[in-house]
């Protein structure tokens, strides 16, 4: 069993029962257990920095010990652990005779005098006779690195009046001996009587006033841990609604190494929640919280505006840095006075201990027939499960829950801890990434699917299911157990080529998720991707609004939109900040975007967008890439490109971003386009901008010395260059055996693009499969010099090494 430091104190008579928050710190963990200490290392080390603690004062550990000695408890409680652990009780029959036992105790000498004096001197210093105070219990093995203990014992808000204050710590006491602390204890391998419980008085924030929110917020991202980032859960109301789950809250993202900038604002996402409802502190004395609903014009808002976010996300990297490592913080503003505050902080347990040289993966393996999607919410975790669905709607329920079985709940809190130990995989209706639900199944390493809304409705019993946290952000419930393969490869034993090698990447939600793999960039980032999972509104759809001709559509799109006055608005902020969140996983290595390349077939699959596309009868070859961007029937989509581009570089800050045009035809088409780019702020060679073009089209290569004059660089998009070449569909079955860009028609080319683009000092990289599919292909491509390979993410640990043989010899 684990054992912990005694308290430094030993003789009762010199014992102090209170320690205020600024005389505590790190090091004081035996005295005040690990949120006091923190709360107090936080108050007396960071308050001159701005980062504002709410007041207050912690009963110590030694009251808690002093407590059991003048009760004589502990032969009591050990007697009841005996018997609890040779099975000689009903479950939770010892736990439940122990907190009876500490609920009915007295007091120590002295410790209700010490308690009700600080009450009364924190109460004088806020101009009250008797403020309200929240009483947090804070264990001497709480909030560490290897045990977070998140959630398994008793807070009380809310709470008015010494007395009341002196009764809530004596049910904080009691809670140590929870049938989920005990547990979480054994199951940390920590001897129960050998842990304190200190509790914590603080000053109530008064978060469910007015427009006052809380949440949680971590210095890394917590499903891929990439390092780079401080995520953000927001809500209205007491934050209890975030960490238990009851609300889907706002999610945010802030990009770190630039929040030193002033000039610079690197919130990178910005995730609407629902925020159905609210949590608000049920009254005087400590009375359990309660949820209200939230109004449906406040829901379609996000809780915090950027200048709050960036606030916060700055004091969190200065958090983690006075503490060295990874943090995740609880806070919240008071809806009364507009003031922001750090209610807790503690070291992040999950991403912080993974290996950084290590890198897992999991995969759906190709079915006959795509699996039906069952429902679909926030990915935790990267991994894949399959097995039988079992609904609970309470956890007093789950006596006959199998092990191995998916979890399928509302929502969760610790009580549920014990079934979720069970499950292979948790899927609940509410929740955020920091849930209890997402919090949990982090720490046991299964995977969870949180916030899909209606789980409970859509899955049944017995229902056989696969689910998938393995695609990006978005999880998602499959029909039946598919298929799936897992693999763990250690990054420090795989080669370093001289040749570049950059990722392909289609989404934001993907692009941190690959951010352990070894590559110099993003050599292909496809904005269309972008604008079809995060906008889903055609451009010009939002430019002419009010002429849309279809009511339904406009209603969605006024849904959508709301609190946009103009709608365009809503596009340049959803892409620019798309594009900082792919810019931000490789920062400040360069990053290529690619403008929008749909099909016009694919344009009017976007709301609204068939009032603005002409039918084609082959759309690969029609009005597509660049001679779209200066049309006037697509200029001004185009336009909001360019805003959105310019937004991403400049007033988000990710100035490694290249933009790319895509199927340029003849150089005064690329004069063209490059003129409306320069008159929306994006003048080639101004605050060091580049412009490639991709070179997916034979007149690319026969006029490349006309195209390097214009561009800094070539993406060869061999997929197109091929069946240009060749004249072949490359989408045709019947054709595909044809269909190679080994030929040497196509290696022709690539040649002698690469020759003319080096001697006129451009860089030219290829965007591809070929590489990845085709060794000898690959190996025709190096030894031409060819400055990156830009490949999907799943092929670039295989490729890597076949590079570096190809360069070896």
């Amino acid at each position: 069993m684990k054992t912990l430091p005694a308290s430094p104190r030993a003789d009762p008579g010199a014992l102090s029962f209170v320690r205020w928050f600024d005389t505590l710190g790190n090091d004081d963990v035996a005295i005040a257990g690990g949120k006091n200490a923190s709360l107090g290392e936080l108050t007396r080390s960071l308050a001159r920095e701005g980062i504002a603690v709410p007041a207050g004062f912690a009963v110590t550990a030694d009251a808690y010990r002093a407590f059991l000695r003048h009760n004589d408890f502990e032969p009591r409680i050990r007697q009841q652990l005996e018997l609890r652990a040779g099975g000689k009780l009903a479950a939770g029959t010892a736990e439940r005779a122990i907190r009876h036992l500490l609920l009915e105790g007295s007091f120590p000498p002295g410790l209700e005098d010490q308690v009700g004096d600080a009450y009364a001197e924190l109460s004088r210093r806020h101009g009250s006779t008797a403020t309200d105070v929240a009483v947090r219990s804070s264990a001497t093995a709480e909030d560490l690195p290897d045990a977070s203990f998140a959630g398994q014992h008793e807070s009380y808000l809310g709470v008015s009046g010494s007395s009341e204050v002196l009764q809530a710590c004596r049910r904080c006491f009691a809670s140590l001996f929870t049938e989920r602390a005990v547990s979480y204890r054994e199951q940390k391998g920590f001897d129960h009587l050998a842990i304190a419980l200190s509790v914590g008085i603080q000053k109530m924030v008064r978060a469910d006033l007015g427009d006052g929110a809380a949440g949680v917020m971590f210095s890394l991202d917590t499903d891929t841990g990439f390092p780079d980032i401080v995520l953000i859960n927001a809500s209205y109301g007491l934050g209890e609604c975030v960490v238990q789950g009851v609300v889907t809250p706002d999610e945010y993202r802030v990009f770190k190494p630039l929040l030193g900038d002033l000039h610079k604002h690197p919130v990178v996402e910005k995730v609407l929640g629902a925020k159905e409802v609210k949590m608000v502190y049920g009254g005087r004395h400590g009375a359990r919280p309660r949820t209200v609903q939230v109004p449906p014009a406040k829901r379609q808002r996000f809780v915090l505006d950027d200048e709050r976010i960036l606030q916060l996300a700055r004091w969190a990297a200065r958090i983690e840095a006075h503490y060295g490592r990874p943090m995740d913080m609880e806070w919240a503003v008071d809806g009364e006075s507009g003031e922001t505050f750090i209610l807790q902080a503690r070291p992040e347990t999950v991403q912080s201990r993974l290996s950084l040289g290590s890198f897992r993966s999991s995969r759906l393996l190709p079915a006959a027939n795509p699996p039906r999607r069952l429902a679909e919410g926030l990915a935790i975790g990267n991994t894949i499960a399959s097995g039988s669905v079992r609904l609970l709607l309470d956890p007093g329920d789950a006596a006959g829950f199998q092990s191995g079985e998916i979890l399928v709940a509302p929502s969760t809190d610790p009580d549920w801890v014990p079934v979720m130990k069970r499950a292979a995989a948790i899927i609940t209706d509410h929740g955020g990434r920091s849930s209890h639900a997402a919090i949990v199944s982090r720490e046991l390493g299964v995977p969870a699917v949180v916030g899909t809304g209606d789980a409970t409705r859509t899955l049944h019993n017995g229902d056989l299911v696969t689910v998938s946290c393995a695609a990006g952000e978005t999880g998602a419930v499959f029909e039946g157990a598919l298929e799936f393969e897992q693999s763990e490869v250690d990054l420090s034993e795989l080669p370093q080529p001289d040749t570049p090698l950059m990722l392909n990447i289609a989404t934001p939600e993907a692009a941190f998720r690959w951010w352990r793999l070894p590559c110099q960039g993003i050599g292909l980032a496809r904005m269309e991707f972008i604008i079809g999972t995060l906008i889903r509104i055609h451009p010009m759809a939002l430019v002419r609004f009010c002429d849309l001709p279809d009511d339904d559509e406009r209603r969605e799109i006024a849904r959508l939109t709301q609190g946009c006055i103009d709608k365009r608005d809503f596009f340049i902020d959803r892409l620019s900040r798309g594009i900082a969140h792919i810019a931000a996983s490789r920062y400040p290595l360069p990053v290529i975007v690619r403008t929008s390349d749909f099909k016009t077939n694919e344009y009017a699959n976007l709301l609204g967008g068939r009032h603005f596309e002409p039918h084609e009868e082959n759309p690969m070859i029609g009005f597509r890439g660049a001679s779209r961007y200066y049309h006037p029937s697509y200029r001004e989509g185009f336009e909001l490109e360019c805003l959105a581009i310019r937004r991403a570089r400049e007033w988000l800050g990710m100035d490694n971003i290249i933009v790319m045009i895509p199927f340029c035809r003849t150089p005064e088409e690329a004069d063209r386009v490059l003129d409306v780019m320069a008159s929306n702020g994006l003048q080639r060679g101004e605050n060091g901008l580049q412009v490639y073009v991709m070179a997916e089209i034979p007149s690319n290569i026969l006029l490349a010395e006309d195209f390097a004059r214009r561009f800094d660089g070539f993406s060869i998009g061999s997929n197109d260059l091929t069946q240009l070449i060749l004249g072949v569909d490359r989408d045709s079955e019947i054709l595909a055996p044809l269909f190679d860009e080994r030929n040497e028609a196509v290696k022709s080319a690539i040649r002698q693009l690469i020759a003319v683009a080096h001697d006129k000092g451009r860089k030219v990289g290829i965007c591809g499969q070929g590489p990845s599919d085709h060794p000898d292909f690959a190996e025709f491509l190096v030894g031409l010099g060819i400055d990156s390979i830009s490949l999907n993410p799943d092929s670039i640990i295989e490729v890597t090494r076949r590079i570096a043989a190809i360069e070896g010899g």
